[in-house]
């Protein structure tokens, strides 16, 4: 197998990363959320690469500013995680 086919068939794992991601993100405890923050950015990446392959340059934007908003919602559920283990702490 080539490494054009490879990339191509990188949209699969890419698509399943962004649905796993996206399951935690509802989650409702912080940690969980931070994961799949984490999880988004690795789509992101992903999405990236098969995109550069594709020349899908609209996409390799929306990705770059979506990654951007995940890294930023990390530092911001960070702070209620810290509070999160607090509360566990005193209980």
């Amino acid at each position: 197998m080539d490494l054009d086919t490879l990339i191509d068939l990188l949209q699969w794992p890419a698509m399943a990363v962004t649905l796993a991601a996206a399951f935690l993100v509802g989650a409702r405890h912080a940690r969980r959320r931070i994961f799949g923050f984490y999880t988004f950015i690795a789509s992101n990446i992903l999405w990236i690469v098969w995109g550069v392959h594709d020349e899908a340059w609209a996409l390799i934007a929306l990705q770059v500013g979506l990654l951007a908003m995940n890294v930023r919602a990390i530092f911001r559920n960070h702070k209620e995680a810290e509070a999160e283990t607090q509360q566990e702490a005193t209980a």
